[in-house]
Order: structure tokens, then C-alpha cells, then sequence
């Protein structure tokens, strides 16, 4: 531990010890799972004894494999395939496969092997070091991308350990090397190149700083400070989106992050000092405000003892009750990492921190890998995105409206695996909100999760699984409806649609309802398939009431299904852009505002016509893009319940304002015993709050009946109708009387009270007569 020692290494993994679990770190095998979706690809590196099990793959949902080896040699016979054909890829939407082969002088056609015969699994040995690249093709023709496939999985074993699981590249590297655990290395950036900060083994932290060349030119020491950059940004660090630099004392931008995978690091700390060390009984211990001064070194930065940092991958936060800074393990997996842009020319340091008597480093220093890329590398910003936490990492996409959105606004959000707009400057939060209100807005909701329900038994599986009664849905209708848990509180909320009388549409918030679902199915022995389609089909919310004049230029239907203007309230249909040859979408009448809506829901590859098709027709109606933020505003209007908000764990389905979408005189359902025993006794209620000024109250704001707290507010905003603050709160059934007088508390509390009084929701149009119009 003294000196250059660091102490012994163990590993962590899914069970470390007696009374430890780490499920977001279960992976102790070198295996990798891969699933793909219509219109992708995957690269694996193979080497001799490899194994690929594919599963999933026929007639219905074909894959082709290329195999190459770098100077682009044709492989599959290494492979035990035979070639099926020269498929050329020119039109596919894969930058990274196209980029490869480009990058290799090669032309769009490619030997393949297409697996199109059965869904049976086929496992292959590799003979050879090669290239594999699997690729899903669109599918079958007629149908809606992903509507009538199954998952394609692929897994990859390899034949020996592999000492390290780098991620893939990102593109054309310049240099790459790896800093050893307890130390440090110095390395210079040009402006418009690229820096991946990579954690090997996971649970690593890594000390960065920058300063700028130029400075360092004049004897001047320019270097990334951490509260001019909280105070730019606007939080405690930096992250890809909007709001993504990281700047110098004077907020000059020094680099602005790209992609990150882990989202938990720390700008409040130092990095770790030899006096830090000495005054825990440590002396002579590695640090690496040390390391960073002796690697910095050659570019004349002068000596310190105590370096400022951005500690990339450290876990921290500030307690609210005691202001104390807290740390524990790092959340970062193995493979993560944060990759950045210099706006400047650089000179960085980075350290793999020897810190072995904190939890900051898993008790256990690591290596950190650097790799620089070239500036005219096409690196796209991006977040990590997992279904739970031990699934495999996949990065955020852009939706398949992006290239039209992208050109109204750079402010976008992650929402889950999508990014998706928040706002459009030329209209602003409060100009898409009129719209809605007054003429017609249209928004991105790809996000949303959707799964089709297949087979005789699909009925029997949701009446278990939801809190409606299926049975009495008929076909092309739709019913909002939750999934619980055994103590009723709410899983997932949703719109259910049956589209036949065995085909059932699930557009819902997480991908937890679709494993319930299976695992409900599995649990019963029931003949149903559960299908995630994933991104295969994007959807537009259409809101406003001057959609239904929008959707009747555009909306063309067949006899045999209904109109729209047979359209009820959650009714939805399938339709084409403007006659029977044009794209083809499914329309409901649904959505998230209150306001007269409909939904549409396309194939990837329709979704730039669909969206040119809707802005053409609204063009009359003053049609306008609206964002997430906007939403949010018009939904607790609404009194529309969301998720980690009005429900959550520990939060029933009553107690989330929802009893409505609950039908406890149906057969039985999953946690319908715990909500008949809650309907019977409640203790909570969520209601209304109508506050008497513009101060709005944050989210889990305490409410008072004078000293005693009696309720929490779950969503608030200052609504524009009514001029004032409006929240709703999870209240005790003693003070939910309408019109009872509450305090909201603000600074602790106790410090600030904002006057409210309890009403019902929603706050607007409270017979919803706006969306049954």
C-alpha cells in the first residue's frame, strides 16, 4: 500500500460474500448476447473455436451473416456456410456496416449467408480469426416492420477467456493506450478530436483535466474549472444533449461530451492527495494529484499538491438533510466510458485512481483505457440505455423523425432508449402548449414501449395481467388499463388495443409489463407470444382540436375497417397516406393532453412521409411541433397520471389516482386481492391542489394541515389557463375534502408555506369532454 504498492485485487461479480448482491454486475461469463431488429447490424470479432449460436431466424424474420477477413476475403467457408448470394447493402441503414466496407475500398456487395429457412437455433464453430457482421434485413414484405416478427438472438462464445472487453471502436482512432491502475498519463488533443475515457473492468475512477495549449504557450495555466461549468450548465456535471461542455474560469468551452454511458461522476472533489492518504494513516500511498503533476511535467504545468478534477465515473451526491458530500462503489460496468470533443487545442491528463481504502473503486484500482479519434470521426451523441440493470447496455438512437426534427431544435432529452425533443425555440414551451389548446400540435412519442400479444390464450393472459376486463374489448377498440404487482401497486400503465380476436397491441411506459407478461404466460403454460417491437415502429401523437380536420386530408381507410370519423374515443384502425397505395399506419384515438388526439404508428421506413405528410396537411391548421416539456404542462392539467411520479413502488393503484382503470368485480388479476383489501380501507388519496400564487412547489414537496404533514406533492406546474400554480399530491383521506385549506412546504419545509386548496382533477375541462368531442 506504501510507496508504489497497491493492495491485492478481487473481483466483483453478480454475488460477492454472504449478504451482497451486485445484479447491475452479474455478467461472469465472456458470453454476449445480441438481439436484433429489423434494419440492424452487429459486428463481432471472431477468433479460432468461437462459437455462434443464432436463435429466432426463418422465413419470417431472416438474417444474413458476412464474414470477412480484413483485407476483405470472404470467410463463410471458415464458417461451415455456403454462400446464398451477393446482397447488396447500399440502401441500408446501418452508417457503421456501410462505413466498414467503405472503409475497406469495398464496394455494396457482400457474400452472405441467409439463415431464412427455420426458427430452429444453429450453432457455428469458427476455423479462423475473422470478421462477422450480422445483419436483420427490413423482413417481409407487407408488413409492418416488427408486427408479425419474432427476436432474432445471437450469442457469441468465445472459445478462450479474454483478459479484456474493450467496447467497440467509434471510429478512425489516432492513437489509443491504456493507463495502469495507480497512475497517470499526460497526452495532447487537437481541436475537433475526439477522447474516449474507457473504465476496463467497471467500478474505476478516472481523474481528468484539461488545460489549453495555448495558455500553456504564454505561461498561463487555463484549465477546465469545475463551478464555472456547474454554473453554465446548470447541474454537477456536464452530459450529452444540450447542456454539454465542460469550461474554463473565464466560460471559454473547452470540450463538450458526446457520448456517456455511465451518467454518475463527480466535479466537487479533488483528486485524491498524498496529505488525504497521510492523515488516515497512510503515508507514502499512491494519489493522483501526484501522478497528474509528474505527468504534466514535459508541458511546463507547475507542481500541486492537490489537483481540482473531474472524476469521471465517481459516485457522489450531496445528503439534503445534512449537506454532507457521500460516495460509495462506483455505478460504472465494465466498458463504460465518457467520450468527449475538444473545442481547443489541449493538453489532458487522465489517471486510473489508486484509491484502495474507499468503496469509490470497488476496493479494487483498475486500469483505465484511452483511445483519441481523428476529427472527422462521425461520433453521435449518445447515453447508456438498459431495460434493468443487469441487461446489456445498448446506446440511445435517434428516432426515425430525427431528420426533421433536427432542424427545429437542438434541445433534446433522452427519452429511454430515443432521444426525443423538449422544446422548439421557435415556438417555445408556452407557444406549443397554445396550440395544443387552440389548433393542433404533433410530437415524437417513439419512446414509448408497444408489444404485441399473439395466440389463442392472448386473452386469457391479459385478463391476468391487467386491471380491465379484456373480454368485453372488441376488435378496433382500445382501453386504457394498468398492470400491478401482488401488493397492487402499479407495474405499468398503458393503452391496450385488440386488433383481432386474438391479436392484442400493448403501447405502454417500460419494458417490466412485457417481462411480467412473459413470465406470466411461461408461469401458466399459456399459447401466446409476447413480442417487443422495439423500434421497429415510431409513433406521432397528433393532439389538438384541429387534428381530426389535419387527419382527414391524409387518412385513407379501407371498408372493412372503421373510418375516421367512426373513430370513438380510444377506438383506432388501420390507414393509408392518402389512398389505398400510400404508407400504411394504425390510427387511434388516443393520447396524453386531454385535448381531441390520435396517435399514428408506422413502419422506420415510412415515418420521414408520415411526418412530411402531417406538416403539409396542418399547414392550414397553424400545426405546430411540440416538446416534452410542454406536455408535461398539459397532462397535469389533465390530471394524467406518470410514472415515478403519481405511481410508483410502495404507491397502489387507488392511491395513484387510478382506481378508475380498475375493475375488481372482473375474475381474478394479478394484485386484485391487495386492491379489493385497500378499496375497502384507504389511507391515501391523490387530488388536486389549486395554489394561490405562481411559486411552484417541487416534486415530493411535503404538505401540512398546520405542523403536521399530511400529503406529498407528486407533479406541479403554473398552468396558463388558470393563471396560478397547480399541483396534484397524494393526501390523507382525512384532509381531502375538496376545498379543505393545506400549506405546501418549502425550505425545509417549514420555512415558506404556499397557500392551496383541495379540488378534484383534472383542473381542466373536467368532464374530459374536450377529448370525447
Amino acid at each position: 500500500m506504501h510507496g508504489s504498492t497497491v493492495l491485492h485485487t478481487f473481483t466483483n461479480t453478480g454475488y460477492d460474500g454472504p449478504g451482497r448482491r451486485f445484479p447491475g454486475f452479474s455478467n461472469t461469463s465472456d458470453t454476449r448476447t445480441h438481439v436484433l431488429y429489423p434494419r440492424e447490424a452487429v459486428k463481432l470479432s471472431i477468433k479460432p473455436g468461437d462459437l455462434l449460436s443464432v436463435e429466432g431466424a426463418g422465413s419470417m424474420q431472416p438474417l444474413d451473416l458476412a464474414a470477412l477477413a480484413e483485407g476483405r476475403q470472404p470467410m463463410l467457408a471458415a464458417l461451415g456456410l455456403n454462400q446464398t448470394g451477393l446482397v447488396e447493402w447500399d440502401g441500408f441503414d446501418s452508417a457503421r456496416f456501410s462505413g466498414w466496407i467503405a472503409a475497406r475500398d469495398g464496394d455494396q456487395r457482400v457474400p452472405c449467408y441467409r439463415f431464412d429457412q427455420s426458427s430452429e437455433p444453429v450453432i457455428i464453430r469458427a476455423s479462423q480469426t475473422m470478421t462477422v457482421w450480422l445483419i436483420r434485413p427490413v423482413g417481409v414484405a407487407g408488413l409492418i416492420e416488427g408486427s408479425g416478427a419474432g427476436n432474432v438472438t445471437v450469442l457469441h462464445k468465445p472459445a478462450a477467456k479474454r483478459d479484456v472487453q474493450l467496447p467497440p471502436l467509434l471510429g478512425d482512432t489516432r492513437d489509443e493506450f491504456t493507463i495502469p491502475r495507480g497512475s497517470a498519463m499526460a497526452y495532447e488533443l487537437k481541436a475537433g478530436e475526439f477522447v474516449q475515457i474507457i473504465d476496463v473492468e467497471g467500478q474505476q475512477c478516472s481523474d481528468f483535466m484539461a488545460l489549453r495549449a495555448d495558455g500553456l504557450d504564454r505561461g498561463e495555466e487555463w484549465m477546465i474549472d469545475s463551478t464555472a461549468t456547474r454554473s453554465m450548465v446548470r447541474r454537477a456535471f456536464p452530459g450529452p444533449g444540450l447542456l454539454d461542455k465542460f469550461f474554463d474560469r473565464d466560460m471559454r468551452p473547452l470540450l463538450n461530451v458526446v457520448q456517456d454511458t455511465c451518467g454518475q461522476h463527480d466535479t466537487f472533489g479533488l483528486a485524491c492527495t498524498a496529505r488525504g492518504y497521510e492523515e488516515r494513516g497512510f503515508p507514502g500511498h499512491l494519489n493522483c494529484s501526484d501522478n497528474m503533476t509528474n505527468a504534466l511535467v514535459p508541458y511546463g504545468v507547475k507542481k500541486r499538491a492537490a489537483w481540482p478534477a473531474i472524476n469521471f465515473f465517481w459516485s457522489t451526491w450531496v445528503d439534503p438533510a445534512s449537506h454532507h458530500i457521500l460516495t460509495e462503489e462506483s455505478r460504472s460496468r465494465p466498458g463504460d466510458y465518457v467520450a468527449m470533443r475538444a473545442l481547443e487545442d489541449l493538453v489532458c491528463t487522465s489517471t486510473a485512481c489508486p484509491d484502495d481504502i474507499d468503496p469509490i473503486n470497488g476496493w479494487n484500482p483498475t486500469d483505465v483505457h484511452i483511445r483519441i479519434y481523428r476529427p472527422e470521426t462521425p461520433i453521435r451523441r449518445a447515453v447508456a440505455y438498459r431495460e434493468k440493470e443487469d441487461a446489456l447496455m445498448s446506446i440511445s438512437q435517434e428516432s426515425a423523425f430525427h431528420d426533421r426534427l433536427a432542424p427545429l431544435t437542438q434541445h433534446f432529452a433522452p427519452a429511454r432508449d430515443l432521444w426525443a425533443p423538449v422544446s422548439y425555440p421557435a415556438h417555445g414551451t408556452l407557444g406549443e402548449y397554445w396550440a395544443c389548446r387552440e389548433a393542433v400540435t404533433v410530437q415524437d412519442m417513439s419512446g414509448l414501449r408497444k408489444f404485441d400479444i399473439v395466440g389463442p390464450d392472448a386473452e386469457a393472459l391479459l385478463q391476468l395481467a391487467t386491471t380491465r376486463n379484456v373480454a368485453k374489448l372488441p376488435v378496433w377498440r382500445g382501453s386504457y388499463t394498468l398492470m400491478c404487482d401482488e401488493s397492487g401497486s402499479v407495474i405499468d400503465d398503458g393503452t391496450l388495443f385488440r386488433l383481432a380476436p386474438e391479436i392484442f397491441r400493448w403501447c405502454c411506459g417500460s419494458e417490466e409489463s412485457g417481462r411480467v407478461l412473459q413470465e406470466l404466460a411461461d408461469a401458466r403454460g399459456l399459447q401466446v407470444r409476447v413480442h417487443a417491437l422495439r423500434g421497429t415502429m415510431p409513433n406521432l401523437a397528433i393532439q389538438g382540436p384541429k387534428s381530426r380536420d389535419l387527419l382527414r386530408k391524409i387518412a385513407f381507410t379501407q371498408p372493412h375497417v372503421p373510418s375516421l370519423d367512426h373513430l370513438k374515443w380510444f377506438g383506432v384502425t388501420v390507414a393509408r397516406l392518402n389512398d389505398r397505395e400510400g404508407a400504411p399506419f394504425m390510427l387511434s384515438r388516443s393520447g396524453y393532453t386531454g385535448e381531441l388526439g390520435y396517435e399514428v404508428f408506422s413502419s422506420k421506413s415510412d415515418a420521414v412521409a408520415i411526418w412530411d405528410a402531417v406538416m403539409a396537411a396542418g399547414e392550414e391548421f397553424g400545426i405546430t411541433p411540440m416538446g416534452s416539456a410542454a406536455l408535461d404542462i398539459i397532462r397535469i392539467e389533465a390530471g394524467l397520471a406518470a410514472a415515478n411520479a403519481e405511481f410508483a413502488p410502495g404507491v397502489d393503484a387507488f392511491e395513484a389516482g387510478l382506481g378508475f382503470a380498475v375493475d375488481l368485480t372482473k375474475s381474478d388479476f394479478t394484485g386484485k386481492s391487495a386492491l379489493q383489501r385497500n378499496a375497502r380501507d384507504p389511507r391515501r388519496v391523490l387530488k388536486g391542489l389549486l395554489i394561490g400564487c405562481d411559486d411552484v412547489p417541487a416534486h415530493g414537496a411535503p404538505v401540512y394541515a398546520r405542523e403536521r404533514q399530511v400529503g406529498v406533492v407528486t407533479s406541479a406546474i403554473r398552468s396558463p389557463m388558470l393563471e396560478h400554480a397547480i399541483a396534484m399530491a397524494r393526501l390523507s383521506v382525512e384532509q381531502a375534502e375538496n376545498g379543505t385549506q393545506l400549506e405546501i412546504g418549502q425550505l425545509d419545509g417549514r420555512m415558506k408555506r404556499l397557500c392551496a386548496t383541495v379540488s378534484d382533477t383534472p383542473f381542466i375541462d373536467p368532464q374530459r369532454k374536450r377529448a370525447r368531442a
